[in-house]
């Protein structure tokens, strides 16, 4: 089994329009994600979305890498130190 960590994962959609394509990344990779927790700001026409995920590095940084390439969207994360298995 590969090395997996755990990771926070941060998305702020500044653009409403965008949450189509957003939501379109997020399910290519459903299978990671432990919790997600989405809250709208609809009068200042914006969301933000909080991921909890289990993934390879890789994984991870290509679910973060697509995200942080559709304008309009901002993406951080935090992964864990310790590699779970």
């Amino acid at each position: 089994m590969e090395e997996t960590r755990i990771a926070v994962i941060a998305i702020v959609i500044e653009e409403k329009k965008k949450s189509k394509d957003v939501n379109a990344v997020l399910h290519e990779y459903f299978e990671m994600f432990v919790g997600r927790m989405g809250i709208p700001f609809k009068d200042k026409d914006l969301s933000i979305i909080t991921l909890v995920a289990e993934g390879t590095n890789d994984n991870i940084s290509a679910l973060t890498g697509k995200l942080g390439r559709i304008e309009g969207v901002t993406v951080n994360s935090m992964l864990t130190k310790k590699v779970t298995k």
